[in-house]
């Protein structure tokens, strides 16, 4: 990755081309013009010091770095009450060839607070905040009529086929729709960013070649971390070579009080009155035209929201993912979710891709909340290929009745894909599998505080089934049907080994 161009000179002050700071004067114009010549002396950093900058769009312009200090805030400004083409924020981009195949918001970028496209060597970074207060709330209903109106803002931050890019050591308090959109971004790294957030704290869509680590995001009502493969550039790209590492994600507190050492849990009873699902969690998916390919997500921890999601259900091809040394805490649903389905949101005759070579170890995941078990499924036709689940320790309420474990649940395969698509209860208190061609298990096991009626494997359509372990689970706590092959091996314990940091709350 380049580092900033510059000519050798001193850091522009935003001051100094007439920013305020004052947290009632428009800053956006000012701060551009900074910009502008910043990238005109050859590119270098763009000092925003402290203070309260009420702004529009803002445009990011290759070999530029926007520097917040430390007590530097960004606030998004009420849009105008009507907008001309000069007032508010940017309008968003004419509709592409690929829109009908994902939501308005991952479809354009310019109607966002910072944005830039096709730039090389760019950077944002901190320890300063980036406050969507004048962006859509997020709330699901309200969210597209205003986005679509001129001169609204949906997102923090959007970037659009950048090269070299790094986002760094900032804050972002509610992000609008998006926290960070980066789509057809190649080298790039998001690190050390905070974000307490209304939906999505970042997305990756169509990327490749990045890195995004030690970051932490609180978004209770989507997802924290979410990689798409969309047709957003007007094609299927894959969004492939991708590391996650040493990150946190929840959706289990008040927003604005994330960015804060005071966390406040959300109350039951504002959970059922404002958030919608408690989302958080790291995702592939669920825009999957392109498919996914080399991603590895390590060293992580997730609470108080949804598990990890692998999913291709718009015909992409998904193989080489590595999952290593997750905790999961406090779990509203299924700990891991692995998908292979039939939405095809894409073009005319588009078919279900292929899911293989998915490797997951050393995860530990307590839900007291749920009986939802651990689900990997494909479809009838198409199977996924290979699986190899290793040391995955599940500590459960337990609890499930007869008539759960007696469950046959839907196929569902056009469906929108989370676990409640095939609904609430499933007859596996463990692993509800099918429809996969390989499967290896290896010191999995599953503890309940209550007993339950449900097997702790419910296996389907199969072709080779390999289960390992000290200890391997009685036959009789399997259900298997059309399982073409089975082994079970008891084996010695490994030596724990040994993981890298992980920045949890304690």
């Amino acid at each position: 990755m380049q580092s900033i161009a510059g000519n050798g000179g001193p850091p522009f002050d935003v001051r100094t081309f007439g920013a305020a700071g004052d947290g009632e004067t428009i800053d956006s114009p000012a701060i551009n013009r900074v910009i502008e010549a910043a990238a005109k002396a050859g590119g270098g950093t763009v000092r925003i010091p402290p203070g309260n900058y009420l702004a529009y769009s803002i445009r990011l312009r290759s070999h530029v770095r926007l520097l917040f200090e430390r007590g530097a805030t960004l606030i998004a400004a009420d849009p105008p009450p009507y907008a001309t083409d000069t007032d508010g924020y940017d309008p968003p981009e004419p509709k592409t060839s690929g829109h009908a195949y994902q939501d308005f918001g991952h479809n354009h970028w310019h109607n966002s607070m910072i944005w830039g496209e096709d730039l090389e060597d760019v950077a944002i970074e901190g320890p300063g905040l980036i406050w969507g207060r004048g962006l859509p709330n997020g709330d699901f209903e309200t969210l597209r009529p205003h986005a679509m109106r001129h001169g609204v803002a949906n997102k923090a931050i959007a970037l659009k086929n950048c090269r070299g890019m790094t986002l760094k050591g900032f804050s972002i308090l509610c992000g609008g729709h998006i926290g960070v959109l980066a789509t057809g971004a190649e080298d790039f790294r998001i690190e050390d960013l905070t974000i307490d957030t209304n939906r999505d704290g970042i997305n990756l869509d169509c990327c490749r070649k990045g890195v995004v680590e030690g970051c932490r995001v609180n978004s209770p009502n989507d997802d924290g971390i979410c990689l798409k493969s969309s047709y957003a550039l007007g094609r299927a790209v894959p969004t492939e070579d991708i590391t996650i590492n040493n990150s946190f994600l929840a959706a289990g507190y008040r927003i604005g009080t994330f960015l804060t050492d005071k966390l406040e849990p959300i109350s039951q009873d504002e959970a059922h009155a404002n958030v919608t699902e408690r989302t958080g969690r790291i995702k592939l998916g669920t825009e999957s035209n392109g498919g996914f390919r080399h991603i590895t997500i390590t060293n992580s921890v997730f609470r108080s929201c949804r598990g990890i999601a692998l999913e291709t259900v718009d015909g992409g091809d998904v193989e080489d993912i590595f999952v290593d040394g997750l905790e999961m805490y406090d779990l509203r649903t299924a700990p891991l979710f692995i998908r292979l389905g039939g939405r095809l949101h894409g073009p005319e005759g588009s078919a279900p891709g292929r899911m293989t070579g998915i490797k997951i170890r050393n995860v530990l995941a307590e839900q007291w909340l749920t009986t939802v078990p651990a689900i990997i499924s494909g479809i009838p036709g198409y199977r996924i290929g290979d699986v190899e689940i290793t040391n995955f320790l599940m500590r459960i309420r337990g609890g499930g009745t007869p008539a759960m474990a007696a469950l046959e649940p839907p196929e569902a395969e056009e469906s929108y894909p989370d676990p409640e698509c095939f609904g609430t209860e499933l007859p596996a208190c463990g692993l509800f599998a099918r429809h996969i061609d390989r499967l290896a298990l290896d010191n999995f096991k599953v503890e309940c505080v209550h007993p339950d009626s449900r097997p702790h494997f419910w296996l389907q359509d199969i072709c080779e089934v390999r289960i390992l372990g000290r200890g391997v689970v009685a036959q009789s706590l399997i259900r298997l049907e059309s399982v073409g092959d089975l082994t079970m091996v008891h084996t010695r314990p490994s030596r724990p080994r040994a993981r890298g940091p992980v920045r949890s709350l304690g």
